[in-house]
């Protein structure tokens, strides 16, 4: 996607903090000391006062403007409600933020304090996301949740009759000891709690964290061994794309479900190759070039060390993207979306040589099934989602080998 003017910007925020460490977490977050978090988020507004005069060093765009900011992590609901004032009267001194920007943040159910909501509230956060995972209070507590079904539901009250009606839940396929049946029963509670966002992910298996390092080594702690096959995972994924449907929320992303106008718009400009400024612990960033070399966009990524984050400042690690990566990210995050990638868009902004080449790798893809073509739009088939992650690498290994990221 082009620059535009008066393109806007999205934040960013990574809270680190967790009460207890998931088995199934390979983010950069953990339990920390509360004295931590006032040094942190000291830290953070720092890191964001010196953001414009850095990314103006690199001649890239730092819009002022902000039409969407999501506080991820982690638990950012566990910071005391001064350093929420605190962060927000400093994300507002700092940038123009638009009236009716979508202002996330993630919880933790039952880690929402009656005075910490409020402080949400009055900063103007619209939109909160749940990191359920399970309704089923068992398979919650194996994975390492803190909460419990009658729990969550609480805090939809709590949260609605905050006017906070925006809401998030997030559900796992693949839980350790989840079954088919249990499966069915946390989709339709949350069918039956009426919120208008889902995100719906299959367990993925990593040494990053401790449930995925032992299944790698076929071991059964963190009760390994119950960890459904793939296959009842795939159907898993498959029943909550139906119900969600037919309860209202399609399908608009691999692993998003939104009554229509309820999309994730914070979510949607990462797919969407939009500018986003990242700030905190392992946070990353996409800014646009403004003179050097028109046409490259900037990707800069912070240390995900809580230590060398709070004592020992260093410029995050940055990459300049080509119009040849871009235009492979272009691929492999636009056919994230059901709306697909649209073939004339791309050869308006990169020419006909290189989308030419793609189509070459579209056509073997849409042979096994994986994706559908009328010639102008791309899509995955649903079997493409189930293998998202093989299709994506096509594009990738399709592209020259001078389609990498270029230093400036």
């Amino acid at each position: 996607m082009a620059a535009s003017v008066g393109e806007q910007l999205g934040l960013y925020i990574s809270i680190p903090f967790c009460r207890s460490k998931c088995t199934y977490c390979n983010f950069a977050s953990g339990v920390y000391p509360a004295s931590d978090h006032d040094r942190y988020i000291h830290r953070l507004i720092n890191e964001m006062h010196g953001a414009r005069a850095w990314s103006k060093n690199l001649s890239a765009d730092l819009p002022s403007r902000v039409d969407t900011i999501y506080l991820g992590g982690g638990t950012p609901s566990l910071l005391e409600p001064d350093l929420i004032a605190r962060l927000f009267a400093a994300i507002r001194a700092e940038f123009a933020v638009k009236s009716d920007a979508e202002i996330t943040v993630e919880c933790a159910p039952g880690q929402l304090a009656d005075p910490t909501l409020a402080a949400l509230a009055g900063a103007g956060v619209n939109r909160i996301s749940l990191g359920v995972q399970s309704f089923i209070d068992r398979e919650a507590q194996q994975s390492g949740r803190l909460h419990s079904r009658a729990i969550v539901l609480d805090d939809f009250k709590r949260l609605r009759a905050a006017g906070i009606a925006n809401l998030n839940i997030d559900l796992i396929a693949g839980l350790a000891g989840q079954t088919f049946a249990s499966w069915q029963e946390s989709v339709a509670v949350l069918v039956d709690s009426g919120v208008p966002h889902a995100s719906i992910y299959m367990l993925e298996v990593d040494d990053e964290s401790r449930l995925g390092r032992e299944l790698l080594a076929g071991g059964a702690r963190y009760h390994a061994e119950l960890v459904p096959s793939d296959d009842t995972i795939a159907r898993m994924y498959e029943s909550a794309i139906d119900s969600l449907a037919g309860a209202g929320l399609p399908q608009y992303e691999i692993s998003n479900f939104a009554c229509p106008g309820h999309e994730s718009r914070h979510n949607l400009r990462y797919w969407q190759r939009r500018p986003y400024l990242g700030l905190g612990l392992d946070a990353s960033s996409m800014l646009r070039e403004t003179q050097a070399q028109p046409g490259y966009v900037l990707r800069f990524t912070t240390t995900d060390e809580l230590k060398a984050y709070l004592e020992a400042p260093q410029p995050p690690e940055t990459a300049w993207l080509s119009p040849e990566r871009q235009h492979e990210e272009a691929w492999f995050l636009g056919l994230r979306l059901n709306a697909g990638v649209s073939v004339s868009a791309l050869r308006e902004e990169f020419g006909n040589q290189l989308v030419a080449r793609a189509m070459e790798t579209v056509g073997p893809l849409s042979e096994r099934g994986l994706l559908t073509s009328d010639g102008e739009t791309v899509r995955l088939t649903a079997q493409g989602r189930l293998l998202s992650n093989d299709v994506f690498q096509e594009f990738l290994e399709s592209a020259e080998p001078h389609a990498t990221f270029a230093a400036k």
